[in-house]
Formats: structure tokens, sequence, C-alpha cells
């Protein structure tokens, strides 16, 4: 199927389709609770509310003078749904990546159903909340390949990601991996290990993010450096890459310590790393945790630079850290900034459909948003909508996407699965409670299409 034209002028056209496909108070099919088989009652709802919701699009057309529905969308409200299943945690300390997630999914499967969805059959959302938790992850992964989804997007934690990705490679169902940057979660079925990955990821991996912070700071020219990182597999995996970049990059890792999620003072951590001479702090963890440390910086009167993954661009440490958190840098795949046309399409509808300028987590939804496109990409190129067709269409997509994030113009094949490479990247800044660019060069080519390195 021909790819849908992104317009040159700052979005409108493409904003337009997502107000009338999503409008504000309306979200895309999707079933929030566990099902337990079709009866005539249910299938006489479903069928009820694809009318209804064919009408409210019909009205809103109307209203937005756009003229009558293309018969494909009509078409796809009717015919029986693809199911996508969507795994994040919605509640906890981890809700702002997910709530981003799933506002970004939602809003891509608003366009597709909007212009046609898959064949005529409109995408419908399988959400489940998996806390954050590991056991609970693994579970739901479970129970989504027993309801038999063509595909899964979501993962936001990586220990989580870790506890299901062994799910979906037995049932050979498609997991886009969306938010989580944990080398691991694409690696470990990677071939020769076994025959075929099942595994694709559309956010940056956490040895990328690493290697930009060790060159950040011999740019900085600092030199000695203290890590902090969380007691989770992301923390782990973090503690892993920064190890390898310091020591390629030739800095001198002074200190490496650990600390629990829920953590609040982390006083003692940063005076040993004042005293070994530490000219700048990197940290690995969530929101909350970083908060703290950048508290403490700030309690210590300490002024050297803090770094960290790229969740210190989260809205849970900004507005936790305050003042504290002002010049925390961070590796970013996207700024909440106006640029190319497509990312300013993606911001504007998402402003328009969640009444709100302000978006968590901007980075979990940018890339959740591109990821389902590129899932409804690989669904629309295959024969049928088998794990392996599936798979073997992401592996060789025939059209280029511009994204949100970036423009996506093979992004996987098969032996790699990661569609984010280092030049798609930049570095950001906290500035007056936003995350800004670091470097004007960053700003000015953010206008640029940015294209994988092969």
């Amino acid at each position: 199927m021909k790819q849908r034209e992104i317009p040159d002028r700052a979005g409108v056209q493409l904003a337009s389709t997502a107000a009338l496909a999503f409008a504000p108070t309306f979200t895309p099919t999707f079933t929030p609770t566990r099902t337990s088989g079709c009866t005539l009652a249910c299938a006489l709802a479903s069928a009820l509310a694809s009318a209804l919701v064919w009408v409210l699009l019909c009205v809103l057309a109307d209203a937005l003078g756009l003229g009558p529905l293309p018969a494909a969308a009509a078409q796809a409200a009717s015919a029986a749904p693809v199911r996508i299943g969507l795994s994040g945690p919605f509640t906890g300390g981890s809700a702002a990546m997910g709530e981003s997630l799933r506002n970004g999914v939602r809003l891509a499967v608003a366009e597709i159903n909007a212009t046609g969805g898959i064949r005529g059959r409109s995408i419908e959302l399988v959400e489940r909340d998996d806390k954050a938790d590991n056991e609970t992850g693994a579970r739901i992964a479970q129970e989504l390949v027993a309801m038999n989804v063509v595909a899964t997007i979501g993962i936001v934690n990586t220990g989580v990601g870790l506890a299901s990705i062994a799910h979906y490679q037995q049932a050979k169902i498609p997991l886009m991996v969306a938010v989580s940057t944990g080398p691991g979660l694409t690696r470990t079925y990677a071939p020769p290990a076994a025959p075929a990955n099942y595994i694709f990821r559309v956010s940056p991996t956490l040895d990328i993010e690493a290697a930009m912070i060790a060159a950040d700071l011999r740019r900085r020219r600092l030199q000695r450096v203290a890590l902090l990182a969380d007691l989770t597999p992301y923390g782990d995996s973090g503690v892993a890459a920064f190890s390898e970049a310091a020591k390629a990059g030739g800095l001198e890792l002074l200190a490496v310590q650990r600390f629990r999620i829920g953590d609040t003072d982390m006083g003692a951590a940063l005076r040993r790393s004042q005293l070994a001479g530490a000219q700048a702090v990197v940290a690995w963890g969530i929101g909350p945790e970083l908060a703290a440390i950048a508290r403490g910086l700030q309690a210590a009167r300490w002024k050297v630079p803090l770094y960290g993954g790229w969740t210190l661009s989260m809205r849970s440490f900004i507005d936790a850290a305050g003042p504290a958190g002002e010049g925390a840098l961070m590796p970013q795949t996207f700024i909440q900034e106006a640029g190319a046309a497509a990312k300013n399409s993606f911001l504007l509808a998402y402003a328009r459909t969640f009444r709100s300028a302000h978006i968590p987590s901007p980075m979990s939804a940018a890339q959740s948003y591109d990821g389902m496109h590129l899932l409804a990409l690989a669904m629309r190129q295959a024969r049928t909508l088998d794990g392996d067709n599936l798979r073997r269409a992401l592996e060789d997509l025939q059209v280029r996407h511009q994204g949100a994030v970036t423009s996506y113009d093979k992004p996987f094949s098969v032996r790699d699965h990661e569609a984010i490479t280092a030049n798609m990247m930049l570095i950001g800044r906290v500035t007056e409670g936003r995350v800004d660019y670091a470097y004007r060069e960053d700003q000015q080519r953010s206008a640029l299409l940015r294209f994988k390195q092969r």
C-alpha cells in the first residue's frame, strides 16, 4: 500500500486528520479488561460501538468542513478488528512514561483507523497495566499471547521487558519496544541465538546513551566522574554501559554507588563522590530518585554537572527537583519544541487530543507514536497477519515513514532490530522547568531529515 504523504507545511494536514480521527473525548477501540469469549451480546455491543464511533466521526468531519469520510474508513469501522496488545505502567512510579506511551499509541491508532485501518479492518488496542512489576508484566505477556493479538507495543521498564520477551518470542508474536533502553531486550534472541527474532525497538539503546554522555563529558573536559544507579535491571544495564563508555573515552570512574527505589536521601553517596574529587555526577534511575540526587547536590552546594539517562527529561524529575534540576543534561531522541513538519503535526495533534500542552514524557509519546505507525505499515505490507509474515515485513519495510522522532527508511533488517542510531539523538538540558536543546547546532538541525546510519 502506498505510503501516506507528509506535508511540507507545518503539519496542518496531518494534524487535521488526527483531530478528525480522535476527538478530545474519544479514544480508539481498546479492551481495558480481561475478556472471556465472544457472546451474541458482546458482538451486538461491539457492532453498536463501531456504529456510534462512525457517526461521531462523520459529525466531526462535517463540523471541520472536511466532507465525507473515505469508504475505506467506513469499511474499517464495521469489519472485525485487528487486536494489538499495549503493555505499560499506567499506575505507580513509572506512570508518567506509561501514560505518554499509551497516548502516543492511541493517537497513532486513531490516525490509522481514520485512513482505512489495516485493509479495511480497524485496530483494537488491548491495554494492560504492568505497574512496572516484572511478574505482572510476564503475566500480561502470557495473557496477550493467549488472546492471539497480532502484535504488542509498549514496555517501559527493562525488568518487565526481560520478563516478557520469551513469551512473545515463543509464540512468534512481534513485540515493538517503544520506551525501554535495556540492550538485552532485542539482543537475547538475535541470530544466531534464535533462527528468527520477534523483538523490535524504536527507542535508543542504553549503550548509545552512555557513549553520548561520555562524549559530552570529554567535550566539556570533565575527566573524573561519579556514577549513581538504582538497584534495578535498568540500573544494572546503566552501570555496565557507562563503565564501558567511560573506559573507552578515557574517563576516570571514581565511584559506582547504588540506591534503592524510593530512597530520598542521597547525601552520603554524594559526599563520598565529592571527597573522591568527582567533576561530574552521572545518575541512572527514574524521576523521583533522580530528583533526590539533584536536591542533594543543591543542599551540599556542590556545583557540578548532573548527567543521566533520558529519564532526566521526565516531568516527574523536573517537577520534583524544581530549581535543583536546572542544567541537568541527558540524551534525547525528541525535544518538545517545533521542528520538522511531521514533528509539528504530532505535537499539535497531541495537544488538541489530550487537551494539554505538556507531555509527561515526550520521548515515550513520540517513540510509541512512531512505533505504532511502523507496525501498521508492516501489517499493510504483509501478505497475512501471522507472526512470521509480520516479522519479515518489519525487517524489510518497503516504504519510508517520516515520523515524529526521525525518518524511518529500512529501520530494521534480519540482523538489526534497532530503529534508532546515534546520529538521530542529541543532548537535552533542563532550562526553566522544561527540556531544551543543550547546543545551538542541534536546534538548528532539528528540522532536517535524519536517516539511520548503516
